[in-house]
Order: structure tokens, then sequence, then C-alpha cells
């Protein structure tokens, strides 16, 4: 199991690094954003807020869009301000400095077994009337040919997909797509989802508008890859200690 590490303290990262290894973990540092972006794929990030090339916030942003990897900001803002900007910015968790490694570590178990169904389900390819969807390759084909859609779109119907035949509410579409809250975004959803519907052709019928609700993907049929995803292995040598890691002050 990979952890990237973002933070540009050397005596934080250092910290985090040994009690993370220690724990069964391999760990890839980065102390910057433009490191955090260009990293290798990951199971899961630990993102400090107060980068000094960029907000955190953005790299959180950046990172959801381009899949579903968990992310725990880890961040000395502990205001209730910050925290709801920081998890609406797609953070599963947002753990705030200083504390201690059993606390970051049951933390770490938490997400990864709650992201595990979402993971599992990039991994699936899921075929609607001829359709053919791959989220881990983010590819779309209409028997055998390819679908032109926006990162958007394709972002869209992947938040259909994951929901499994149910309906998902139109603010959250907003929220996982766009990522924000503004009302004035619904209409811009509309746009999207009537471009969506015209370019997946006879398919596009599949896309049903739950009314009152949102949206749902109906009549999925899907086929599971035969590996399934590595569960976590995390000892519990540290679970005991009350140690906490060097706290920074973000930048």
């Amino acid at each position: 199991m990979r952890i990237l590490l973002v933070e540009d303290d050397n005596r934080v990262a250092d910290a985090l690094t040994g009690s993370l290894r220690r724990n069964g973990y391999e760990v890839v540092r980065a102390g910057n954003a433009a490191d955090a972006l260009a990293a290798p794929a990951v199971d899961l990030v630990l993102l400090d807020l107060g980068l000094p090339d960029r907000d955190g916030i953005e790299v959180c942003r950046q990172l959801r869009a381009r899949g579903s990897v968990p992310v725990i900001a880890v961040t000395a803002r502990g205001g209730e301000p910050d925290r709801v900007r920081g998890l609406r910015s797609g953070a599963d968790d947002y753990v705030v400095k200083p504390f201690s490694a059993a606390e970051l570590l049951a933390r770490i178990e938490a997400v990864l077994r709650r992201s595990m169904p979402r993971r599992a389900a990039e991994d699936r390819l899921v075929t609607v009337d001829g359709l053919e969807i791959d989220l881990r390759r983010r590819t779309v084909t209409l028997d055998g040919q390819p679908v032109p859609l926006t990162r958007k779109e394709f972002d869209v119907l992947a938040v259909l997909v994951r929901a499994e035949g149910g309906a998902v509410p139109r603010d959250r579409i907003i929220v996982e797509v766009w990522h924000t809250t503004y009302a004035g975004m619904s209409r811009t959803l509309d746009v999207h989802m009537a471009n969506l519907r015209g370019k997946l052709g006879r398919a596009g019928s599949a896309v049903r508008t739950v009314r009152g609700v949102g949206y749902r993907l109906a009549a999925t049929d899907r086929t599971v890859p035969d590996t399934a995803p590595e569960a976590p292995r995390v000892s519990r040598s540290e679970q005991s200690t009350s140690a906490s890691p060097p706290a920074a002050a973000d930048a």
C-alpha cells in the first residue's frame, strides 16, 4: 500500500515517514505542489495545505479531478471555515496538527476502508446497450466506436456509473464534478447532461431523470476484474503510542 506524503517541512515529513513505514506502508514524498502532481500513482495522499508554491486546496481539487484516490488533508488550519473548505475541495478527511501517530494511522485505515468500494468500481468495465465505459482508462465506446466526451461530461457519467443504478442528487453531482455548492451551477449541469445524452446516441436513454432528485444510469452490466483490490496492511505496533509528530504552521 503506497502513500504520497506531501509536506514541505522536512522535520514533520521525516517523523511521518518513519511512522508510516513502521506500519507497513510504502511512502512517496513530495515537498511542494509541483512534485505532488507529478508523483506516481498511489493508494492514498496525505496533503499538507500550506505548500510553498501553491495553495493545497487547489492541489486537492486537481488530485480529485484526476480520479478517486483518497486524500487526507494534514494542516494547522483548524478553524471550521478551513475544515469545510478542505472537505468541499475533495478531501476525504481533515487532520489538524498536532496529532498523534495513532490517530493518523486510525484515520488512514478508516479512509481506506471507505474508499475500497469506490476504488473497486474504478476497475470495472461497464456496458449499457452497446455502450462500454472504462473508468480506469476514462474511455467510452458505442458499438466499438469511440465517443468523444469532454472531461466534465465523462466526470458526470462516472458519478452515475459509480452509483450502480442508484439515483444521484443533482447537488451531489455538482459537488463531485465541479467542487462547488454554488446554486448557479444547476443550469451548467443541465447543459452537460443534454450534451452527454446526445453524444451517447441510443444509449443516452439509459441516463434517466429522477424527478425531484437528480439522475441515474439504468440497465448496467458490470464485468469485475479477476484481482480484488489489495487490503491495507497495517500493524498495530504504534496504535498505543501517544507521541505526536512535530507540528508546523502552514505557510
